[in-house]
């Protein structure tokens, strides 16, 4: 069976796409944070021998060396990162947010994974993929209305550190993906939203499977549609 790493798949969408990987006949390792039981743990009861959860906060430099060197020897046909957080007030203006509370969200959205991706990518085959959860809010182009800025910039940065990745001589011939998944209601989309979890997680699923293959770096909306940069 092929094998998925799902970084950040303890709730929602990471968790969602790891069930959903696992009833498509994928082995998924996933992480969580802490040392809580979590949905992952719950799949790992339900799919023995098929689950591994391992501990990471991918805001830890030393905990995203130490998993690498777990993992040396294994091979990961799926390497995706999960991640979001924002304000504690989503819509301030960054004029109004805190040096620290800036700074933790850019470290979460747009920093980390790449450490994470950079640490891990040598496991990923040729034929694999490497991908990320952006959003549509980190567009450029379409931001024509504002709000959210600290959210926006902090993906749109994630979007620019994966197109330089994908630029690198070395890296050109792997796929690799960012995903606009939509609002969701999750714990930071709200239950306002318009989709589910559970609607969401296959067609992000198809999403990431079908770009399997594909050279280069592509950034996608939930129905496979190109968003602008």
């Amino acid at each position: 069976m092929p094998t998925a790493l799902i970084v950040g798949a303890s709730r929602g969408l990471g968790l969602a796409i790891a069930a959903e990987l696992l009833a498509r006949e994928w082995d998924v390792i996933g992480t969580v944070r802490g040392d809580a039981r979590t949905g992952l743990h719950d799949l790992v009861d339900g799919h023995p021998g098929r689950v591994a959860v391992e501990t990471l906060d991918m805001t830890r430099l030393d905990q995203i060396a130490a998993l690498r060197e777990r993992l040396a020897g294994r091979t990961l046909d799926l390497l995706f990162v999960n991640a979001g957080t924002t304000t504690r007030d989503p819509m301030a203006r960054v004029g109004d947010v805190g040096i620290d509370e800036f700074t933790q969200v850019m470290i979460t959205n747009a920093y980390s994974p790449m450490r994470v991706i950079e640490a891990l990518q040598d496991l990923v085959p040729a034929d694999g993929l490497i991908g990320a959860m952006s959003s549509g809010q980190g567009s450029i182009t379409n931001n024509e209305v504002g709000t959210r800025e600290v959210y926006r910039a902090s993906k749109a940065a994630l979007n620019m550190f994966m197109r330089s990745f994908a630029a690198r001589p070395e890296q050109q011939a792997r796929s690799m993906l960012l995903i606009a998944p939509g609002w969701i209601r999750t714990d930071l989309g709200g239950d306002l939203a318009p989709y589910t979890v559970e609607e969401s997680a296959p067609i992000l699923t198809d999403l990431l499977l079908s770009s399997r293959g594909l050279p280069g770096l592509r950034y996608l909306d939930r129905f496979g549609k190109d968003v602008p940069w």
